[in-house]
């Protein structure tokens, strides 16, 4: 796979390229989108294939016998994770922010709590807040670099009315990995206060060299009583168009309460995400991951030498996903300034910090999963930018 290709997604409907200059005021033209979670690489070759053999055989009706896609989710969960599921486990939602409205609709009733450990993903409060339900924020810390969990501070947050915790493991936007203590930590906290656990782990793939991702069942194997584990081969592949999504129950009452609330919507999945995950789920795609992940790891230590260089800027050391958190607090600018030269200057759009809640007011986020040569080239720009700083 060659990951230097330059490939023009400009006027292809891409979210990433053709709304950046509307959300962001950079230019179309010469703008650096470094925003959305969505990779500038084309798939594995299996995946091409699969979407291929749907289009030769010309028919796209309903999906039926589920064996081989259940059994692809059974054989990368074991191989890539160690962790041993059945097939009676999996659900198939429409992506991962689809899989998370569901859980709250499961779990939660208008008025009650969901948890976060924020700064987070922001679909998890926008899905949240559409629902009824309140966004209860606990803030994590920052200690020598490191995001950590202060538990008796959340336990003192608690009111009663909280009914469920999202965990984003590893973690978006910080790329961390969590310590199997931390994550023991996050399984006692749910039973301490009767929250169903969903550990949205749609990032378990992209982790850099040196780094291993412990999934929430092996870590606290304790906890299967109320856990809900959310994976995707959607942010790994690079199809999150297909919008697919495993939602993976080993509680039979669970399983039997999210049946009812998939039931009652009416929600089956889609073939041709079925049939991508199915071929993506294999050998073939596991060397693929393999020489993303190494591409990606070129890319990040690209990118925080040279946002390392710039005084006042801080990067949290990049463990896992594509996409950099950087604290722009150091440079003793207000926001309005940064974002002046970061869009306007360096033409850059990169993900605003206050979008993932408290916590994230200095920060931006860039995604770095493009040709390096693009990151070679945002790098010199925001250098330019904050030039004066030298």
């Amino acid at each position: 796979m060659n990951f230097d290709e330059i490939i023009d997604r400009m006027g292809t409907h891409s979210v990433k390229w053709d709304k950046m200059e509307a959300i962001y005021g950079v230019p179309a033209a010469t703008g650096l989108s470094m925003w959305v979670a969505d990779m500038d690489f084309r798939p594995p070759a299996c995946v091409q294939n699969a979407l291929q053999a749907m289009l030769d055989h010309g028919i796209y009706g309903y999906f039926g016998d589920d064996s081989d896609y259940l059994g692809a989710i059974h054989w990368w969960m074991a191989n890539r994770h160690g962790w041993e599921i059945a097939p009676e486990w999996v659900f198939s939602a429409h992506g991962l922010v689809n899989a998370t409205g569901l859980c709250v609709q499961t779990w939660s009733a208008p008025g009650d709590g969901v948890v976060l450990f924020t700064p987070v993903y922001h679909a998890f409060a926008r899905v949240i807040e559409a629902a009824g339900r309140e966004v209860v924020e606990c803030p994590l810390v920052a200690v020598d670099g490191r995001m950590t969990m202060d538990f008796a501070a959340y336990d003192a947050l608690m009111t009663g009315r909280e009914k469920m915790l999202i965990l984003c493991s590893p973690h978006n936007p910080g790329g961390q990995v969590w310590t199997a203590e931390e994550l023991r930590g996050v399984a006692d906290f749910a039973a301490r206060h009767g929250l169903v656990l969903v550990s949205d782990e749609i990032h378990h793939d992209l982790v850099m060299p040196g780094h291993k991702h412990l999934p929430m069942p092996l870590a606290a194997p304790d906890c299967l009583d109320r856990l809900v584990m959310l994976t995707a081969a959607t942010k790994t592949f690079n199809i999150a168009g297909a919008h697919t999504g495993n939602v993976i129950i080993p509680d039979p009452a669970l399983r039997k309460q999210f049946a009812q609330t998939m039931a009652g919507l009416g929600i089956s999945a889609n073939s041709f995400g079925l049939h991508m995950v199915t071929a993506a789920y294999s050998p073939e795609g596991a060397a693929w991951v393999d020489d993303l992940c190494a591409y990606l790891d070129g890319n990040r230590q690209l990118f925080e030498t040279g946002v390392a260089a710039i005084p006042g800027l801080s990067v949290v050391p990049l463990q896992s996903t594509y996409l950099e958190w950087v604290d722009f607090a150091g440079t003793g600018m207000a926001m309005g300034e940064v974002l002046k030269r970061v869009e306007k200057e360096a033409q850059i759009a990169a993900n605003h910090g206050t979008s993932f809640g408290t916590g994230g007011e200095s920060f931006l986020r860039f995604n770095i999963a493009t040709p390096r040569a693009r990151v070679a080239e945002a790098v010199a720009r925001l250098q330019r930018a904050f030039g004066d700083l030298q």
